[in-house]
């Protein structure tokens, strides 16, 4: 599973980070969140899917 973050989409709210923040974090000069890594280290993907679900402007994408 790939992880990408929609840097015109976020808002900054930071929801994935307080839901995965192992896999997130935050690009505090363009003032959005951006995935730690591009592929979601195995086990991982159901924290991932809790994360984009949190997404208040749905700005993470999740692809097999």
């Amino acid at each position: 599973m790939r992880i990408s973050v929609d840097p015109d989409r976020c808002q900054g709210h930071a929801q994935c980070l307080s839901a995965a923040p192992e896999l997130f974090g935050f690009d505090d000069e363009a003032e959005h969140a951006l995935p730690l890594q591009e592929k979601v280290p195995a086990g991982q993907e159901p924290v991932a899917r809790r994360a984009a679900a949190a997404c208040p402007e749905r700005a993470i994408t999740l692809t097999d």
